[in-house]
């Protein structure tokens, strides 16, 4: 089993519960990650009683007085998607009626987010749609990472805190002083954020993988924007699915003389038949993040895990404390 890399990012600071208003409470989603930032808080996740009724409906209770608290539910929105969802939402309505200060909502991970908008007629944009729910729900806040699209973030007519993996990989790729890195779009949909992360890479140089299907029932033509040859390729994502798209460029990377592929993105959803893809040794590392957790059979030799733990817990401090937050971790 491959255990997250855990990075020290910077001294664990003082407890923030001198005032005894800070609570963070864990969904069933990722219970591991709520572990490692409650390390960070150095505090004790709180306690909630979640069960299914024989119908399959979900019940949840949290097991101690919140009034007046600062509460933190953490819950990526991760497979099975709509569990979770309402998992989240339930666990929202209860803090609200248990006369919760302040509620915000830690989604690691924000499911629906890839219906951002409308591309054809009779369609739901669902990025709006849950944002519409969390809200209705009565949070007051919501702190996230690395949404699918920027624009996600003016759905909420709340503050909203949105934070970057990028210091985490960072900090990982600079401990490879020789490594010589190109940074490469899978698509062009996601320059910007290639762009964004290869100028604090030390301003690595930057390529593009270009698709077009020339016509209908014609293969999809691949051409490489940039030079990569001889170089270290690092493929940045916001999330690895299928994997289909950035397996395929990172073979068309090696056939471009790249010497090495690197895929790196934040969210690991690995749907299927995404590990039998990133292992079959087109990758040198598979570089993720732990918003989402993995289990052991989704697990492979070149995988690396990266523990956003102490991003999400400096936030979550900073947010009780009233500091900044967006000016850190941009």
């Amino acid at each position: 089993m491959i255990h997250p890399v855990v990075l020290p990012r910077r001294p664990t600071p003082e407890p923030c519960t001198g005032d005894g208003r800070l609570r963070l409470f864990p969904g069933s989603a990722n219970p591991a990650l709520v572990e490692r930032i409650a390390h960070y808080l150095r505090l004790a996740p709180g306690q909630v009683v979640r069960k299914h009724f024989a119908n399959g409906e979900l019940y949840v209770q949290i097991q101690e007085s919140i009034r007046g608290c600062d509460v933190y539910l953490v819950q990526p929105t991760c497979s099975p998607v709509n569990e979770h969802l309402m998992e989240l939402l339930m666990l929202i309505d209860a803090c609200r009626r248990a006369s919760a200060r302040q509620i915000t909502a830690v989604i690691p991970y924000y499911g629906y987010a890839r219906a951002d908008r409308k591309t054809a007629g009779r369609e739901s944009i669902t990025a709006k749609l849950v944002a519409n729910l969390i809200t209705a729900a009565g949070v007051d806040r919501v702190l996230t990472m690395n949404l699918h699209s920027d624009q996600i973030q003016g759905y909420f007519d709340l503050p909203i805190d949105h934070l970057y993996s990028t210091p985490v990989f960072l900090e990982y790729f600079r401990s490879h002083p020789r490594l010589d890195p190109v940074v490469v779009s899978p698509d062009v949909g996601g320059v910007a954020r290639a762009r964004a992360f290869a100028k604090k890479l030390d301003d690595a140089p930057l390529a593009i993988v270009d698709k077009r299907r020339p016509g209908h029932n014609q293969a999809e033509v691949m051409n490489v924007i940039g030079e990569v040859e001889g170089r270290n390729a690092i493929l940045f994502d916001d999330m690895i699915d299928t994997a289909g798209t950035i397996w395929t460029a990172g073979q068309l990377l090696l056939s471009q003389g790249a010497t090495a592929v690197y895929a790196c993105a934040t969210h690991a959803v690995f749907s299927e038949p995404a590990c039998r893809r990133l292992a079959d040794g087109t990758f040198a590392e598979v570089i993720v993040t732990d918003t989402i957790p993995i289990p052991a059979e989704r697990q492979f030799a070149q995988l690396r895990v990266l523990s956003v733990a102490d991003l999400l817990g400096e936030a979550i401090r900073r947010i009780h404390e009233d500091s900044s937050v967006s000016s850190l971790f941009r």
